[in-house]
């Protein structure tokens, strides 16, 4: 399998494991609060995130590597903050379909957009007709999920 084939097979992997995070959050949510379900689940990732980082390269450089580069680069790690709270409050709210769809909608126009105006330094891709009508069907199909 390719590095297509790889990445491809992760961010599958990484679909079923938002579905699987909605829910749990939630769940854990009702049982110790919003914020405290926020807190224990970012604790719980940089535990095994710093474990990784050990397994695989036996050392912590690449961690100061990234803190001590442009700290732009680290709103990536704000934003994990923001999805796991806005997931944590939303799934029980309007369900784990609901969440996940107006979650995807969300993430592909604010994509759309990065794309289009090379922002973050990625290279800059045109908008097509064919995109912006796969955005307004996604926002549709987000927009049902909502009624029960």
């Amino acid at each position: 399998m390719g590095s297509t084939g790889v990445a491809a097979g992760l961010a599958f992997v990484a679909g079923l494991g938002g579905a699987v995070q909605i829910a749990v959050q939630g769940r854990l949510s009702e049982r110790v609060g919003s914020v405290e379900a926020l807190t224990t689940a970012v604790v719980v990732a940089a535990l095994s995130a710093l474990v990784l980082l050990l397994v695989t390269r036996r050392s912590l450089h690449g961690l100061r590597a990234g803190v001590s580069g442009p700290k732009w680069l680290l709103v990536g790690g704000l934003m994990s903050t923001v999805i796991v709270l806005s997931i944590t409050i939303a799934g029980p709210r309007i369900g784990v379909v609901a969440t996940t769809a107006v979650l995807i909608a969300a993430q592909f126009t604010l994509a759309t957009l990065i794309d289009r105006f090379g922002w973050f330094g990625v290279t800059a891709v045109a908008v097509s007709g064919t995109r912006i009508a796969g955005l307004v069907l996604l926002a549709a199909g987000a927009a049902l999920t909502l009624k029960r």
